[in-house]
């Protein structure tokens, strides 16, 4: 008697496991395309529904988010496109040189320029070194050597083509590379917001000019110094 309890337990539990197992593998849920019958269209795909935000920064504003201005109208009208007005004919990625902006998106002010060196010093010292000349310290542990924003001629522009010192480039290119990497350098869109990525570039900027400012473009005041500094320098 205890025996036939027992057996019709188990066959009473492998029959409530069976039962559960289909339901997990058949589930109410709909495929892909799949058509219904809850919805008047006859869709399971829902459209979004009005007044719907995106998750992430709402990324509004192209030069903002990605270092481009918009293209001409006979850019657009051709699929070549016509480039004889343009100041310089190669391309880099499909986009022609000059289609990077030259400008910030914002205004640049000493505030920008402060940001813009701490994010610097966090996320790009360690590869191009606190004065952007490509020696930061894992780079003098074997870690393969970015270019000099001072003196070097950019990389990706080379392979186009184009033999343009790094102090030369466009603000929107160098906004690009920091945007989406190049080379051994990975992208940091996922771990500097686009404004602060702008603001390294703004601090990149202010180092390659602190290097290579021109005499007579240093206020009248500081002239006279600098020259005595080069005078002494062997």
């Amino acid at each position: 008697m205890r025996a036939a309890i027992q057996s019709a337990v188990g066959l009473g539990m492998l029959a409530v496991l069976a039962g559960c197992q289909q339901k997990m593998a058949d589930q109410p849920s709909y495929r892909a395309l799949e058509p219904s019958r809850l919805f008047v269209d006859g869709r399971s795909a829902r459209p979004i529904e009005p007044g719907t935000v995106s998750q992430g920064p709402l990324q509004v504003g192209q030069l903002l988010f990605t270092g481009r201005v918009a293209e001409p109208k006979d850019q657009q009208s051709s699929p070549q496109g016509d480039r004889s007005n343009r100041s310089n004919s190669e391309s880099l990625g499909g986009k022609a040189l000059d289609d990077y902006s030259a400008v910030f998106p914002f205004p640049t002010t000493l505030t920008e320029l402060k940001r813009g060196q701490e994010r610097f010093t966090i996320f790009c010292a360690i590869c191009h070194g606190p004065t952007g000349n490509g020696d930061g310290i894992i780079v003098q542990r074997g870690y393969t050597q970015p270019p000099s924003y001072i003196t070097d001629n950019s990389r990706g522009l080379a392979h186009r083509g184009i033999q343009m010192p790094l102090r030369e480039v466009p603000v929107g290119y160098l906004f690009d590379v920091v945007s989406n990497g190049y080379g051994a350098m990975a992208d940091y869109s996922a771990q500097v917001p686009a404004h602060d990525r702008w603001d390294i570039v703004a601090y990149v900027r202010a180092l390659q000019f602190s290097q290579r400012m021109p005499m007579d473009k240093l206020p009248e005041g500081q002239q006279a110094s600098a020259k005595s500094v080069l005078e002494d320098t062997p």
